[in-house]
């Protein structure tokens, strides 16, 4: 049992080293992978059979382990997913003459609307944010953290970036003359995001805290910290995040940087902006994923038509 799992770890170890060479795939994604193969490897040892060995209707059993523990279908689906790629990479590489996954069927999913924040309450969430960067009668440390976070919100609205996108930014998206940023996302592609004066503001005013207090070392990212990746963690904002919208009367369950992503996607589109556009600021390689989005488009035709036509309802 002890060989198979040394098996099992070897491949899923190759399986993962080429999502990271040949697709790119970054830190977050392959956490997920791992996590999940490793998932589908320890069921397959308590079926007695193992990830090299396996059939398509051990593979099944797996599939109604995940559902009789109660998984819900988008977290089924991630890990149907997985183990299809794992075992196609296994046919395609000859570490398997057959692909036991390639017949299996995923669980229905329904389409689910993002979470979104309105206009009024993102400027809500700026206007506290920017009164708590402001207040100088706060100790210095107090305020420069409420300057980051100004500063991080002012960035992902402006800009709709991944929050492992804002975090990991380097110091110089911050050079005073920037009018684009040059980011690096998913599959390791770069793409070109336009800076808002708010942003920009927001970054400037941020440095000049941080130059105040002269007790960092210089860093090459915006938003550094004494953690081991260098910047901030995307958890750390998140809490910082929540904590602000506590104190707008925004639960916690409705906000996280995610949404706020979601709010950019959400509000250009509704102010007229083209999905394609969207599509292209946001990353995403595939219209099919931006277009979760189309029904803040539907929206606002119905209104445009409810508005703008001659024999509209006038009432």
């Amino acid at each position: 049992m002890a060989k198979a799992r040394q098996t099992d770890d070897a491949l899923i170890e190759l399986f993962l080293d080429m999502q990271a060479a040949e697709r790119g795939a970054g830190e977050n994604t392959l956490a997920a992978y791992r996590n999940d193969l490793a998932d589908l490897s320890s069921h397959l040892r308590a079926a007695g059979t193992s990830v090299a060995q396996a059939d398509t209707d051990d593979l099944r059993g797996f599939l109604k382990s995940l559902d009789e523990r109660g998984f819900a279908a988008s977290s089924l689906a991630r890990r149907l997913s997985a183990t299809r790629q794992l075992y196609r990479f296994l046919y395609a590489e000859g570490k398997r003459g057959d692909d036991p996954a390639a017949v299996l069927e995923g669980p229905k999913r329904g389409k689910t609307l993002p979470k979104v924040l309105s206009i009024a309450e993102v400027d809500t969430l700026l206007t506290q944010a920017r009164a708590n960067a402001e207040n100088a009668e706060q100790p210095k440390a107090t305020r420069l953290r409420a300057a980051r976070l100004l500063c991080l919100l002012e960035v992902v609205y402006a800009t709709g970036l991944r929050v492992s996108e804002l975090v990991a930014l380097p110091a110089s998206a911050a050079r005073p003359q920037q009018q684009m940023l040059v980011v690096r996302g998913k599959g390791n592609k770069e793409r070109l995001v336009p800076l808002n004066a708010a942003a920009k503001r927001a970054m400037s005013e941020y440095l000049a805290l941080r130059g105040e207090a002269k007790k960092e070392a210089p860093s090459k990212w915006l938003f550094p910290s004494f953690g081991e990746q260098g910047h901030i963690t995307r958890q750390h904002f998140a809490r910082e995040l929540k904590a602000l919208g506590a104190a707008c009367g925004i639960p916690p369950s409705q906000l996280s940087p995610h949404v706020l992503r979601h709010a950019f996607a959400s509000h250009l589109l509704h102010n007229g902006a083209d999905l394609r556009i969207v599509q292209t600021l946001l990353g995403h390689a595939d219209i099919s994923t931006t277009q979760i989005y189309t029904h803040v488009l539907e929206e606002r035709l119905k209104s445009l038509v409810r508005d703008l036509h001659p024999l509209g309802d006038d009432s």
